[in-house]
């Protein structure tokens, strides 16, 4: 009989339980990263950087889409952990189902539209000029495998709340593997051009889904399901909705930045500040991945504990994990600023842009060190079930603070009002966010444990 390995997440040591957790969590965010990395690379190299700042248009679309998967997945993974750690197994199973009815409804639904309106979008998107058809053809593709990918993000972060953070890590290893070969095989063998890049992305997701399957289906998952819990219930959906309107809202802003920053770049730079701008977002999904890997590896044990009413170990795990991430952060900021000039001939031997590129991206990472207070500040409040203050801490970044910023800015700097108004976000946002950890702690936290 299996047993359940949840219960671990409120016994073991903090600091043992944070690194099993987010040592998966961050090789698997890595390998993606590698995986977008290395695929932007082949892109670059084998078709051109037109070809970079196509899928930089693209992204903002896909990102939304697939976001709705993951919102739906971390809203309702909250909820499991915090029922695991409450003993409500029934609980957990409904909200399980009811986030596969949502996933099914959402992405699909979103998808269709995507692909009815592909023509206004591309262009909204700053998919103009030369962009244009490089980008409709990878878009095209790329949407076709989204309800996928929004399966995908959802049944990961589930596997997570489970306990479950090697699992986790396995579903995310075989995109980016899969993505790789097929990259290889599309694009340099069969010279299918971005027709190969989007396939190779749609096919390598597919067998992650079927992983995924497989996982659920198994004896090591304790979410065994029936046809019952897949009804959707208001009660559930609610909660999952409020809760994973933090994560859609955050997806959302990222897709509305990359849409308002491509266009902005285009009217000050062209094409080249697009493509400059398509590398700092691939090496900042690539250059965080231990940041990103400690606060999803922070979430189900802070969520676990809080239900089980442990908040001596929630405070614990709050500053194990800003220790931990805020060192990381450091050690990945030196890199950024010493080599950005080698990262940027990664990508391309357009002259153009490696002129351009590396102050730039000095510029966008200038404040990474601080940057892991931000993120697990507002983490905590969604691992906690408490979506409003979750949902505006999650805005401050980009929606409050970067996006008046870039507007504002440039009327006095230029294009490098863009490119500042990135650290001065980061810094604002992050000293918001302290202020609110820091008075719940105060408020919540310090109550004595029974």
């Amino acid at each position: 009989m299996q047993t359940s390995q949840s219960s671990n997440l409120g016994t073991e040591t903090i600091s043992k339980l944070l690194i099993k957790q987010a040592v998966p969590a961050s090789i698997g965010i890595l390998v993606m990263s590698l995986n977008i990395l290395v695929d932007t690379i082949f892109v670059g190299q084998w078709i051109g950087s037109t070809a970079i700042a196509a899928i930089n248009v693209v992204l903002p679309v896909s990102f939304f889409i697939a976001a709705l998967g993951m919102s739906i997945g971390v809203g309702g993974s909250s909820i499991i952990s915090r029922a695991l750690g409450a003993n409500n197994k029934e609980k957990a199973l409904k909200t399980f189902g009811n986030q596969i009815s949502l996933t099914l409804v959402f992405t699909v639904a979103f998808a269709a539209f995507g692909l009815y309106f592909v023509d206004q979008l591309i262009p909204a998107f700053g998919g103009k000029g030369n962009i244009f058809d490089p980008a409709k053809v990878y878009y095209e593709i790329i949407l076709y495998g989204v309800p996928v990918l929004g399966f995908v993000m959802m049944g990961n972060t589930v596997i997570r709340a489970e306990g479950k953070p090697k699992f986790a890590m396995y579903a995310m290893l075989i995109p980016s593997v899969g993505n790789l070969v097929l990259d290889y095989v599309f694009i340099g063998v069969l010279d299918l051009g971005m027709a190969g890049a989007a396939w190779a992305t749609t096919g390598s997701y597919i067998a992650s889904f079927l992983f995924i399957f497989w996982y659920f289906l198994s004896d090591n998952s304790e979410l065994k399901i029936n046809l019952s819990h897949f009804y959707l219930q208001k009660s559930i959906v609610s909660e999952i909705g409020s809760l994973g309107s933090v994560t859609l809202a955050r997806q959302a802003v990222v897709s509305v930045t990359f849409l308002l920053v491509n266009n902005a770049l285009f009217d000050y730079g062209g094409e080249t500040s697009v493509t400059a701008y398509a590398i700092v977002g691939r090496m900042s999904m690539f250059a965080l991945f231990p940041v990103f890997g400690v606060t999803q590896g922070f979430i189900p044990i802070a969520g676990y504990n809080f239900g089980s009413e442990q908040y001596g170990r929630v405070k614990e795990v709050i500053y194990t994990a800003l220790k931990y991430a805020t060192l990381l952060g450091t050690i990945v900021f030196i890199g950024l600023m010493f080599f950005p000039e080698i990262i940027t001939k990664w990508f391309t031997t357009d002259l153009d842009v490696i002129n351009v590129t590396p102050n730039n991206m000095r510029w966008a990472f200038a404040a990474v060190p601080i940057l892991s207070l931000q993120l697990i500040g507002a983490a905590y409040f969604q691992a906690v079930g408490k979506a409003l203050p979750a949902l505006m801490l999650t805005l401050t970044r980009q929606a409050i603070f970067f996006i008046p910023l870039m507007y504002i800015l440039p009327i006095y700097f230029g294009e490098f009002g863009i490119w500042i108004s990135f650290p001065i976000a980061d810094v604002l946002s992050t000293i918001v966010t302290g202020f609110f950890l820091r008075r719940e702690m105060k408020l919540k936290l310090n109550i004595s444990e029974a």
